[in-house]
């Protein structure tokens, strides 16, 4: 049958591990490229042939992604290659046409050997090498190590891993865009452990056990792959453990988000290193590689699941048992038929969630992990499955015709890619993914809420355990509505803590209450008013970044951080949330203006260099400045705009009623020249205001518009000269104070209740409450009997 067989079908021809423990006599402070280069050897000498003539014939080399660059925030302490698939290749001395680096994610290996093998199939690649690797270990270790230690000092010293590779590079980039929301940051729901412990209760809840029910249940699933680990060279952690030690908290076992102990999460901290060679069956030939190095790929699927929060159930992942099931149907087996498996197991969660999908039980003559899984062999960042696919095939040779599956997960059960090896000689067979992704894209989802108050049900929780203090997260449903939502408990709290930690909280109802800085929880209304007493909305005496001003009916606020050409940061946006509260609140306060101090600046928007140096960060739930998503503008705002608008500063200008600008004034949506978008309302009020093509231009180009060309828009209500911005804004808020506060108040409703009805009369006919009131007050009686009498009204606001 080899004879017949498609000489473009892909077979895996070659793999190699390597590795390094910092505890080793022979430990040699090998770099990430260092260790997949070793690996790359150990994978060319393995497929039997001339390693020379092989590396010569790649013409494609994919990399897995390391954690150093894996994120936006991620770093490279001791430097890394600015090419590492290509500083890879002329390590061994290939020089392919084509250099990948992958997107972030566990499933990345097994992707790469899916995707190119589909590529070998269609005759677009021949040879491949698929490598990935870390050196979490000497980075951390060699991090805080003087950078100048002299070339001969101690062994402490801190290697370099900078080098430069020439090149292309086809860097797919981090890959995951969907995987966090601005909602989970919010609640410092970003790492995976914390995720992934979510998961877990909710899980939990689904199968009604006892924490200690469950946390037994645990470490019976992962006794057996510590005891894979302590036979497998290659592992960070070569010890076998029992159920009990586990699941059990000790000093070295110390919890680290319920339900998990340490022993029960991958160890990150390895210097590891994997590789493939994967080419064509003509490639093979022409080559020399000996048949009985064939390994061919059977079954394989790629497919992923929906965002987190928006699942129907947070304890498991259909998708990936999904990916899994079809990868088992392209082969054409049962699970019956695989005598070698390896899910991906950084969590226990990833292989339960497998396991029970596809009815797969582990057990000593088939485990369900080829290497000792993530907490044990070590999670090689990115790269792990690498490693189960290094031993699958190794499995698959030494049992000619048996089948291994390798189970390979990315996010928090976000992705999965999953392929079936074995020797048997079969051609390249296309798989359903693109079919079956359009069905779980279709899968209901849950409605989140973003702003949470009042009474909720807990769905799946966790607490962070810290040495400055523990933090509790709860995911659960809104009662009045059904919504989903998180939050987490306030420092302090310790009897929602105590619930979290000791009690049962599944199922229990709980207390919300949003903030800008996001939703927090409790048990009851009556302990949320104790950690929040409520504030009564009114102006304080004196503020840090604000000043204000009262002058009879009107509120003059000045933004008074010029150093920082008034941008804003989040103690700033509180204060004037704060004041704005209190403005609207205040019945003798009827006109307020805005404006920035020292004469050259408005606003300049969100105050990058805070951004950038890493502090917390947060808007208010009525938005920057307190205006740009506060829905009841009932008096009129005016911004007096003294010298640059640009960014948020502009957004906050858009959201005042009026404008009055100096001849110094520049206006404009800057964010894209920093990498940002003008989420606080410039995207949409802008092309509201302004014809829709010249606001595109205005917001994809950051244009500036000078007052003249600001006030032809009609962006601008008056221009002043120079300096005089906020005499002009005092003399429209006299103007406005002429008329009776009441009607303006009732104008400014009815504008906003009918902006969004596009049918004129609709509008026009609009049955308004505010209108009704304005009928029943005394300014309206007032007005007519003072135009009746011939004299000036006198307005009550009432």
């Amino acid at each position: 049958m080899v004879n017949e067989i498609d000489p473009r079908t892909p077979v895996l021809v070659g793999v190699g591990q390597a590795s390094e423990r910092l505890t080793d006599p022979g430990y040699r402070r090998r770099s990430a490229v260092d260790l997949a280069a070793d690996a790359v050897r150990a994978a060319l000498e393995d497929s039997g042939t001339d390693t020379t003539a092989l590396a010569a014939a790649v013409d494609t080399v994919a990399g897995v992604r390391q954690f150093e660059i894996s994120t936006p925030v991620a770093h490279a302490p001791l430097g890394r290659s600015d090419n590492y698939p290509r500083s890879v290749a002329n390590r061994v001395g290939a020089d392919p046409g084509r250099a990948i680096l992958e997107v972030a994610g566990g499933q990345a290996p097994q992707h790469l050997v899916n995707e190119l093998g589909a590529a070998i199939a269609a005759g677009t690649a021949e040879v491949v090498l698929i490598f990935g690797s870390e050196a979490i270990s000497t980075v951390r270790h060699y991090a805080d190590a003087p950078a100048d230690a002299p070339a001969d000092a101690d062994p402490a010293q801190r290697p370099d891993f900078t080098e430069h590779a020439p090149g292309d590079l086809e860097d797919r980039g981090y890959g995951i865009g969907k995987m966090v929301s601005r909602l989970q940051v919010a609640h410092g729901l970003t790492d995976a452990t914390t995720q992934y412990a979510l998961c877990e209760n909710a899980r939990r809840a689904r199968l009604k056990q006892s924490r200690e029910e469950y946390a037994a249940g645990m470490g019976e699933l992962f006794a057996p792959l510590s005891r894979v680990a302590a036979a497998n060279p290659h592992a960070a952690a070569p010890t076998g453990r029992s159920a009990a030690e586990l699941s059990t908290p000790s000093e070295p076992n110390r919890p680290i988000a319920d339900p998990y102990t340490r022993y029960l999460v991958a160890r990150d901290q390895v210097n590891q290193g994997a590789a493939a060679v994967l080419m064509s069956v003509a490639a093979a030939r022409r080559l020399g590689v000996p048949e009985d190095r064939w390994v061919f790929v059977h079954g394989h699927a790629d497919l992923r699941e929906q965002a987190l929060l928006a699942r129907a159930d947070l304890g498991a992942s259909p998708a990936s048992v999904l990916a899994a099931q079809h990868a088992l149907d392209v082969a054409g087996i049962g699970v019956d038929q695989l005598s070698a498996v390896d899910l991906y197991s950084c969590f226990p969660i990833a292989v339960s969630n497998i396991a029970e999908g596809l009815g797969l039980t582990g057990t000593d003559e088939r485990p369900l992990t080829l290497t000792g899984g993530l907490p044990f062999f070590g999670g090689a960042g990115n790269n792990y499955s690498m490693h189960a696919i290094a031993e699958a095939v190794q499995r698959c040779r030494a049992r000619p015709g048996s089948y291994g599956l390798v189970g390979a997960n990315g996010g928090i059960l976000s992705k999965y890619s999953a392929g079936v090896y074995a020797t048997t000689p079969t051609g390249w067979l296309a798989s359903r993914d693109d079919a079956l992704q359009e069905e779980i894209d279709t899968w209901p989802t849950v409605e989140i809420a973003q702003h949470a108050d009042g009474w909720g049900t807990v769905e799946t929780y966790t607490v962070k355990h810290r040495r400055d203090g523990n933090t509790g997260i709860v995911v659960g449903r809104l009662e009045r509505d059904g919504r989903r939502f998180i939050a987490t408990t306030e420092p302090g709290d310790d009897e929602m803590l105590e619930l979290l930690g000791t009690g049962e909280p599944l199922g229990e109802r709980v207390y919300l209450r949003s903030f800008g800085r996001g939703n927090r929880v409790t048990t009851s209304d009556v302990r949320m008013d104790q950690l929040f007493p409520p504030r009564p909305p009114a102006l304080r005496e004196s503020y840090e970044h604000v000043q204000v001003r009262r002058d009879g009916h009107v509120l003059e606020v000045t933004i008074n951080r010029p150093a920082a050409r008034n941008a804003l940061h989040p103690p700033a946006n509180d204060e004037l949330d704060e004041i704005f509260d209190a403005y609207f609140a205040d019945p003798e306060l009827w006109v307020a203006i805005l404006t920035g101090a020292g004469g050259k600046s408005f606003s300049a928007g969100n105050d990058l260099g805070y951004t950038a140096s890493g502090r917390p960060m947060w808007v208010p739930k009525n938005g920057f400045a307190g205006l740009t998503g506060r829905r009841a503008m009932t008096k009129p705002v005016i911004a007096a705009v003294n010298g640059y608008a640009l960014g948020g500063g502009f957004e906050i200008a858009l959201a005042c009623h009026l404008v009055v600008a100096d001849a110094t004034a520049k206006f404009g949506l800057t964010e894209v020249k920093v990498g940002l978008v003008a989420a606080a309302g410039g995207l949409v009020r802008l092309p509201r205001a302004i014809p829709p093509k010249l606001a595109t231009e205005l917001i994809l180009t950051g244009r500036r518009l000078d007052a003249t060309e600001a006030g032809e828009l009609g962006l601008v209500n008056r221009v002043t000269e120079a300096g005089a911005a906020l005499e002009g804004a005092r003399a429209l808020a006299e103007e406005i104070l002429a008329g009776s506060p009441t009607s303006v108040r009732a104008s400014l409703q009815i504008m906003a209740e009918t902006d969004a009805i596009a049918d004129t009369v609709d509008a026009v006919t609009h049955p308004s409450g505010a209108l009704d009131e304005l009928m029943a007050s005394e300014d309206v009686i007032e007005g007519v009997t003072a135009f009746a009498q011939k004299r000036p009204p006198t307005w009550r606001n009432r």
